[in-house]
């Protein structure tokens, strides 16, 4: 590991500065801060980390750090690292940006979604079903246009996420046949 006292201050200071926006970028999408903490110590580290080093740079307990690192793994941010005749694991992150939001909005996707929609659904059925009397006929009809309007947002960002996902493979497979024949050229140029 390399010696973070031994580093100038300027570089430090941004340091320190990148992790805690890191921390905030964790929150906003939902994560706890220690997780965009750790995740972003690991991502500035020349070498990978193993937890003490976590617990030391981040300054939360071990099993929190444990936790999390668990957790970003799990997303894909960061890789397991073994080291022969050590029985600590090192981690490293995953530099690919857009992989890591892929894999977010892809777990998110399935989860959140789900739960958001089956949830407004849940409370549209309680709306369309709850009996009215004509002093609350105004109140249930507004809170069903409301709740419908949510609905439809839901199903539009949940299409719209599982788009860009689409788009996304498909750059891929077509990206990987251009690669399949290009190869498949120049392995034809050598039977000739």
């Amino acid at each position: 590991m390399y010696e973070m006292q031994n580093l100038p201050s300027d570089l430090l200071a941004a340091r320190q500065r990148f992790i805690e926006a890191m921390s905030r970028i964790a929150q906003f999408w939902g994560f706890p801060r220690a997780m965009g903490a750790i995740y972003g110590s690991i991502y500035l580290s020349p070498t990978a980390l193993c937890l003490d080093e976590l617990v030391e740079q981040v300054g939360v307990t071990k099993g929190a750090v444990s936790t999390h690192v668990r957790a970003l793994e799990r997303l894909q941010m960061i890789h397991r690292e073994p080291r022969l005749g050590d029985r600590r694991d090192f981690y490293s992150a995953d530099a690919d940006l857009w992989g890591i939001v892929k894999n977010v909005l892809r777990q998110r996707e399935q989860t959140e979604f789900d739960r958001a929609l089956r949830a407004v659904g849940e409370t549209l059925a309680l709306v369309e079903g709850a009996r009215r009397t004509r002093r609350h006929a105004e109140l249930a009809a507004f809170h069903r246009d409301r709740m419908l309007a949510m609905q439809r947002f839901f199903d539009l960002l949940s299409s719209l996420v599982a788009g860009v996902l689409l788009i996304d493979n498909v750059r891929s497979q077509a990206l990987r046949a251009l690669i399949d024949a290009g190869r498949g050229k120049r392995g034809r140029k050598g039977q000739e």
